[in-house]
């Protein structure tokens, strides 16, 4: 049939396919014994169409689901193709302020404040949200719940920017009307008003997804957060964040602002602020009571132990979140600036030693779902992101194995996955993070081609 004037022929599909060794979560490794909840493919094939994942599974059984004339992409043994990594809270303007620690007459909240006032400037906001990006893609993370500052624009920027890359993140403008300094507060009327119309922009505009955000309750007035309130009831489908229970002088300030309520959640909870599409980070000093009713609204936490060791905060137990009997949802964040790494390897690291500090052994299936899959479920995302399979969006981070020679070195003495994934989080970084894909597409190349020789030794089974 002959086309007509007006007719468009449909658009080729855009096929992407990866072969190598890949792994995905089929279960939560804190509630089943870790080796029953993943998935480990030896020779695996994933085939990428238009961005979304259509088939995975053994590549002698998979290569079937090729469209013919498909060119794959073969990894090397040396390779782990695995799901993108999701950080579950950090700050994008405080990545220039990383290690900035207690010094005589200056303090990491005041160097953050003062950080924070220079996002007024449009254009310096849009240069720290291009590098804040390109760090994350180099780290392998393809997903996060960000804070922006205060003012619009930073928002806006940072949406711009993840727009352009085609990045799922979960981000939005700073609420602070109290406790602050007067260049960095807004009011409880104009961060309502402000936020609004951020949300209504960006909220579901392609990938990006729209979150309000109150940095904490002693930064926020009870107007205000009454305001947040009224913004979740109006801008269905957005998200909440903030920082909860992070140290014990907050924990105090808290109980004299707020006397008739039991704990900083209970603050959050009253203000009608907790269930779905909430994440809060830290939740440090978090008591039984404060584990079940994040259970029982299916509101989410951030466990954040870099951040939290490097200002002192405190020993999160994510055992104790985890207990099976109320399990929460957890994700991992970096929580830069007091966070010390964009790198998810780098803060599994940490959370490994704080879990060992509360008197548990974080395994290392454990670790890397907070890292995918676990934060994909916090923040509700766990139909579209987090896992390898059909209908997925194909966001991936193809891991180097042996990306140092103490790595290589170590790797050689290898017995399993498991092993392998322990040795990545123990000594890895974001030297071992080959590859990233966003939706199908190559957006982070750590050398010239992604396919490398596979080297001897170290047979994972």
């Amino acid at each position: 049939m002959a086309e007509g004037p007006g007719h468009r022929a449909p658009a080729a599909s855009k096929i992407t396919a990866l072969r190598g060794r890949a792994i995905s979560f089929t279960a939560d490794p804190f509630l089943v014994p870790p080796k029953y909840a993943l998935r480990h493919e030896s020779d695996g094939l994933i085939v990428i169409e238009n961005g979304i994942i259509t088939a995975f599974g053994p590549y002698d059984v998979t290569r079937a689901a090729l469209p013919p004339g498909s060119t794959v992409t073969r990894l090397g043994s040396d390779s782990l193709i695995m799901p993108g990594f999701i950080d579950t809270h950090v700050c994008y303007p405080h990545t220039q302020t990383i290690g900035v620690a207690e010094t005589a007459g200056n303090s990491p909240k005041d160097s953050a404040w003062q950080a924070e006032q220079q996002f007024a400037n449009e254009g310096h906001a849009r240069d720290v949200a291009a590098v804040f990006l390109r760090e994350l893609l180099r780290a392998g993370t393809t997903t996060a719940a960000v804070s922006c500052a205060v003012f619009p624009s930073s928002v806006d920027v940072f949406f711009e920017e993840s727009h352009r890359l085609n990045t799922r993140m979960v981000a939005g403008k700073v609420l602070m009307d109290r406790n602050v300094p007067t260049a960095v507060r807004d009011t409880a009327q104009r961060g309502y008003d402000e936020s609004r119309e951020l949300s209504q922009r960006w909220h579901e505009h392609g990938r990006q997804l729209y979150c309000i955000t109150a940095h904490s309750i002693t930064t926020s007035t009870p107007a205000q957060l009454d305001a947040a309130k009224t913004l979740r009831h109006e801008q269905r489908g957005t998200y909440f964040q903030s920082n909860v229970a992070e140290t014990q002088a907050e924990g105090a300030s808290v109980r004299q602002m707020h006397p008739d309520c039991r704990s900083a959640l209970d603050v959050y909870d009253r203000n009608g602020l907790l269930g779905p599409r909430s994440v809060l980070g830290h939740a440090v000093w978090f008591e039984e009571n404060d584990f079940y009713r994040c259970h029982d609204t299916g509101t989410g936490i951030a466990h954040c132990p870099s951040a939290d060791l490097f200002l002192g905060s405190g020993v999160f137990s994510i055992h104790s979140a985890k207990r099976s009997y109320r399990p929460v949802r957890c994700g991992l964040g970096t929580d830069l600036g007091a966070g010390t790494s964009c790198s998810p390897l780098a803060t599994m690291n940490q959370a490994y030693k704080m879990a060992q500090l509360s008197g548990n052994t974080l395994n290392a299936l454990q670790a890397f779902y907070l890292a995918t899959a676990g934060g994909a479920h916090a923040l509700y995302l766990d139909d579209r992101i987090g896992f390898i399979a059909p209908g997925y969006e194909a966001d991936l981070v193809v891991l180097d194995l042996h990306s140092t020679p103490l790595i290589d070195y170590r790797m050689r003495f290898c017995r399993d996955i498991e092993e392998a994934l322990l040795i990545q989080l123990v000594l890895g970084d974001d030297r071992a993070v080959r590859a990233t894909y966003v939706a199908g597409e190559l957006r982070h190349e750590r050398d010239a081609a992604t396919t490398a020789p596979s080297r001897e030794g170290g047979a994972i089974a």
